[in-house]
Order: structure tokens, then sequence, then C-alpha cells
């Protein structure tokens, strides 16, 4: 029976944010490729879904060589994440396929973790990033094909490629609006609103987390000082318990000595 192991990462205490944002990105994926494979599209609509799951091979492949580049062993990082690098590479839509192990490895992470809301909320920051950007690879995603579908053919839409249907989607969401290309059906103008507000809310997001990075040195920096104050005041309350001690030791042997004299002279 083949090892199956090698298949999957080793069991870990808890599950990352970034493995569950891979594991969303890899189930929009084997999506887009379901639709690639069996669904019929128009050429730019598979131009489309072509270009979004190219997008997230990219994201895979940071992902991969963000890891390695981490990993302090290089060789057993690879023997363990191999189908993360063949999930990862465009192109080639029999591998493409691989995602569905890398779906299944985080699963099975998840269902061994005693915990999976813990660990969440203890990587605050990962979980902000991550959630960010497996909502806008959706967003764009949905956004970018409804668009194409709704405007392309109607009379004086200027969005008819794939290419014009990314780059608004991503003009939009970013909220730059630079109106080269825009809708002109009511659904678009529908569609178009809705990327708005998540743009806003996601650049937001992003802002205060920006902030929050400038913040948090200081703050660190202040709990430094006041661990130092404790600690000083720690020290001093210490030599005090010391010196008085020590005083009480030799207040006691003058006790003793006196005594013995006493003691003595009696």
């Amino acid at each position: 029976m083949p090892d199956k192991s090698r298949w999957f990462l080793k069991p870990s205490a808890q599950v990352s944010p970034f493995e569950l944002a891979m594991m969303m990105l890899s189930l929009i994926s084997v999506v887009v490729i379901l639709i690639m494979t069996f669904v019929p599209v128009d050429p730019e609509t598979h131009k489309l879904l072509f270009y979004i799951d190219t997008g997230i091979c990219f994201i895979f492949m940071s992902y991969f060589l963000i890891g390695l580049f981490q990993a302090e062993n290089k060789l057993t990082y690879i023997k363990s994440h191999w189908v993360d690098f063949v999930a990862s590479i465009p192109a080639i839509e029999a591998l493409r396929f691989a995602r569905l192990f890398q779906i299944l490895r985080v699963l099975r992470l998840i269902r061994m973790s005693s915990s999976l809301i813990g660990p969440l909320l203890k990587q605050r920051r990962q979980a902000t990033i991550a959630s960010l950007l497996v909502s806008m690879v959706t967003i764009i995603t949905i956004a970018s094909v409804m668009m194409l579908l709704v405007e392309s053919g109607v009379e004086g839409a200027n969005i008819q490629t794939a290419e014009n249907a990314i780059w608004w989607a991503i003009v939009t969401i970013s909220t730059v609006g630079y109106g080269d290309f825009y809708p002109v059906t009511t659904v678009g103008h529908v569609i178009g609103g809705v990327v708005i507000v998540c743009g806003v809310s996601f650049f937001g997001v992003i802002s205060g987390y920006m902030a929050s990075l400038f913040v948090a040195p200081d703050e660190q920096e202040s709990l430094e000082n006041q661990s130092k104050v404790i600690k000083s005041e720690l020290d001093l309350v210490l030599e005090r318990m010391e010196a008085n001690q020590q005083q009480m030791l030799t207040e006691i042997a003058d006790l003793k000595q006196k005594l013995v004299q006493q003691q003595r002279g009696e």
C-alpha cells in the first residue's frame, strides 16, 4: 500500500490562517477549472477564467517560495509541500487538479486540530491579511466574470474582452476609478456598486492594519518600560527585605549573646 502521508503535511496542533486561505483559493481555482473544462463558454469568458486561474497560481507559487525561504530544512519542506509546487504551475490543466490534494490536506489538519477558532484569534494579523486576500480574489473573480457576461454584446458597452473586465474589477475594487471602462447596463451598475462598497471596506481595514503596525512598536516599548520599572521596584523591595533580614539576624545574634552572658553571670 502506498504511503499516503507523503501527500499531506504532518499533523500539527493548529492550522494557520494562510493555510485556510490557500484552501479557499484552491476551492475557487477548482471551480474555475471545472467551468473551463465542462461548461461551454465563449472565448473571452474562457480567457478571463484562464487569467484568474493564472493569478491564483502566482499566489500559490509565492506562498510556496516564502515557506521554502523560511523553512530550516529545505529538503524536508519540499518533500512535504511538493504538491503545492505542482499545483501552482499554470497552463497545464492536468496538474491543476493537484489542488484537490491541497484542500484534502488542510481539511485533514482541521479535523486533527483540537481548536480552530483559538489559533485564528491568536494570529489576528495573519487572519486579517489572509481573509482580505481570499475576499479580494473572490470578488475580482465573480465581479469580472459577471460584468463580462452582462456587458458583452450590449450596444454602447466598452467592457467586451477579458482584459477589460479584469482591469475594470481591479480599478473599481481599489476605488481608483479611472473611468476608461464602466458598465452601461442596470445589472452592471449594481455589480459595480457592490464592488465599490467592498473596495472601500477592504482598504479601510488595510489602513487600520497599517496604522497598527506603526502603533504596535510604541505599545511594545511602553510595555518594556513598564516591565523595567516594575523590575527595578522589585529589586529595591528585595534589597530592603535582605537588609531587614540581615538586621534581624544581627539583633537575634546580639540577643543570644546577651542571654549567654546573663546565664554565665548567674
